[in-house]
């Protein structure tokens, strides 16, 4: 993963984080990256397979077709609330802990989602999904990040983010061999999404807890331990004298911790942030979970519609590759915007497109240069807070956007019956060139470690 000749060996007196943003990417880095990674895949496969379950639905429940838009959305105003909550638990309790606790919440609700006997049931159960689903992700992104080295921060991430189209990927092709099976087969889509509640527990048992944030929390043991740990793995010696102490840091209230996303020079940082999550949540959700419910609407048939979503997902790996590169190259600004401009131009040809091959192209196109825009986002989010706001700075911003994952799911209905497809994407291509010139105005930590201040000027 990196080509640079590292000693990994820090000089007499340096501290721990020192000692570790010096390792070159060990067989630790790479566990915690897989480990997390698949985390994250699940999560996306949960997500995705709402879109698939939807289209099923249609056919199942006819009569409560109105209502289908709310078990999306019901899921996404539990990943909104999610998403900030468990930020600051991050910040509180460790982020190790918010992660596991998260897998497992939203790996139990999935499989009684398959039991569900309303849609009632159904939109409530999602809400609770949704809760888990929420925390998980920047709570993840944020420990991966207080890991990385600095050089290579950047690409992990995007790396950690591309797991996602691993799970999207899975979700189609149960969509695709499972859902159409039978009336049933949307319950057998959902049983698979229990998995998570399994593979909590081994999160909970392997998975270290960030070194910044024992550190603040006075655990020096633990932190110390941690640390040859990843020092260990890279065939580094241990220090030569007994490493200095660090007192603790009392943890900021909660109030204190929102108010800190404002503080000067962070103000703008977080404003521009979130515009960036509004947007790309709107136009990323407002797409995909109606895709199959569109190619099906548009004459495919449930298979064939499927099956065209299946060939669209696989398009986001090549577009978290670029990406990857890109964000230690360009930066993490500049990547960004390129790849939403990209996912502008996109969106405005699949709501033009008429033939079978346009929308299959133009889908890649879209799957290419969203996902590819959401590694660089998920890459720059944790790096502009530092270790005491770092949670809840990434755990609000994904809050923030899932408030658009919320209406997008809900508007897109009507749009279609009052306007037409292209109509629709033009106006995701409209959020996207929005969040394309926000992302200008984010500061760019390549290659510099988490604590350095950012630079504003």
């Amino acid at each position: 993963m990196d080509t640079e000749t590292v000693t990994g060996r820090a000089p007499a007196g340096a501290t721990r984080i020192e000692r570790l943003d010096r390792l070159p990417f060990t067989r630790e880095h790479r566990r915690l990256l897989v480990g997390s990674g698949v985390g994250w895949a699940l999560d996306a496969m949960d997500v995705g397979l709402v879109s698939f379950v939807i289209a099923a639905l249609a056919i199942t429940w006819p009569d409560d077709i109105g209502s289908f838009g709310f078990v999306a959305s019901a899921g996404f105003l539990g990943m909104a609330i999610g998403a900030s909550v468990g930020g600051l638990l991050a910040d509180r309790i460790g982020r190790r802990q918010v992660f596991a606790f998260t897998l497992l919440l939203f790996g139990l609700a999935t499989g009684l989602s398959a039991l569900a006997w309303s849609v009632g049931v159904l939109i409530a159960l999602r809400f609770v999904v949704g809760l888990g689903l929420g925390a998980e992700l920047p709570v993840a992104s944020t420990l991966v990040s207080e890991f990385a080295p600095p050089r290579i921060r950047g690409r992990i991430i995007v790396i950690l983010e591309s797991f996602w189209a691993v799970g999207w990927t899975v979700a189609a092709l149960i969509g695709f061999f499972v859902i159409p099976t039978s009336d049933a087969g949307w319950r057998w889509a959902l049983a698979l999404g229990a998995v998570p509640a399994v593979y909590a527990v081994v999160i909970r048992l392997g998975l270290p807890e960030s070194v910044r944030f024992l550190e603040s929390k006075g655990r020096i043991g633990e932190a110390e331990a941690t640390v040859r740990r990843f020092e260990e793995s890279a065939g580094v010696p241990a220090p030569a004298v007994a490493p200095s102490t660090v007192a603790e840091v009392p943890a900021p209230s909660a109030p204190a911790r929102l108010s800190g996303l404002f503080a000067a020079p962070i103000r703008r940082q977080t404003i521009s942030l979130w515009i960036v999550w509004f947007c790309v949540n709107f136009s990323y959700y407002g797409a995909f979970i109606w895709l199959p419910t569109i190619l099906v609407a548009s004459g495919f048939d449930l298979v064939r519609g499927f099956g065209y979503t299946l060939i669209i997902t696989l398009a986001q790996l090549p577009g978290y590759a670029v990406s990857a590169v890109l964000v230690e190259k360009w930066g993490r600004n500049r990547t960004l915007a390129t790849f939403l401009v990209g996912s502008a131009v996109s969106a405005t040809l699949f709501g033009l497109a008429s033939a079978e091959w346009q929308v299959i192209g133009a889908g890649m196109l879209l799957s290419f240069f969203n996902l590819g825009a959401w590694g660089a986002l998920y890459a720059v989010t944790p790096e502009l807070y530092p270790t005491p706001l770092r949670g809840t700075g990434a755990g609000w911003a994904a809050g923030v956007g899932r408030i658009a994952s919320i209406i997008a799911p809900l508007i897109v209905p009507a749009l279609l019956l009052s306007a037409s497809t292209t109509v629709v994407f033009v106006l995701f291509a409209v959020f996207f060139i929005i969040a394309a010139v926000a992302a200008l105005g984010l500061a760019d930590k390549r290659g510099k470690s988490l604590d350095e201040a950012l630079d504003q000027s």
